[in-house]
């Protein structure tokens, strides 16, 4: 089976993409919603995440996001350190689940997929793009956050001109019609190159 990288800016639609892969048969695993789940059931992580960002990091042992997020979006050292506990979990967790899927491909969706190296393990990437204040308008619909908020997590992800040569395929998400259409195309795409390397 193949794996396809998914990966987009904040506000990209990579949650609206994946939906799409996903409505067609494709097996889609969400590595935002895994990290998550690791920091709530991992005694390992949380111990390390704690040591790294203090014990507000967890109230009542469930951790505490807004927290978390206003020290990691405001120091490069701590996200790194953070990345460097969750992203070996996550990918593990990953191949785990991978191994159980039945299909020719299926798609991990990562936010710093080139970021943090994570393409060089995929068979193909897809990068999802838009403009700017595309971006930042739908982050402040869904999130009911700040534009200096969205802006930090903006600089802490690399801009799409410098994802758009590592890519395999790019989505352009303005359009739904002109999205769907995009997505089917690489689907058909990525079957027939499956079926053909079988």
């Amino acid at each position: 089976m193949k794996i396809i990288g998914l990966t987009g800016g904040i506000g990209s639609g990579k949650t609206t993409i994946s939906k799409l892969f996903k409505a067609m048969g494709v097996p889609v695993y969400i590595s935002d919603i895994q990290a998550k789940k690791i920091l709530n059931s991992s005694k390992v992580v949380k111990s390390k995440v704690i040591t790294l960002l203090g014990d507000k990091a967890y109230t009542n042992g469930v951790p505490n996001p807004d927290y978390i997020a206003q020290l990691v979006f405001n120091d490069l050292e701590l996200l790194v350190g953070l990345n460097a506990i969750i992203h070996p979990k996550v990918h593990s967790d990953f191949k785990q689940w991978a191994k159980k899927q039945d299909a020719p491909y299926c798609i991990k969706e990562a936010a710093i997929l080139f970021e943090n190296g994570g393409f060089a393990m995929c068979d193909a990437t897809i990068l999802v793009v838009a403009p700017r204040h595309i971006k930042i308008d739908r982050v402040l619909k869904r999130d009911q956050t700040s534009l200096s908020n969205i802006e930090q997590r903006m600089e802490n992800q690399w801009e799409d001109q410098k994802k758009i040569p590592l890519a395999s395929y790019i989505i352009e998400n303005i359009d739904m019609a002109s999205t769907k259409k995009q997505v089917q195309k690489i689907h058909k795409i990525l079957l027939s190159t499956c079926i053909s390397n079988l």
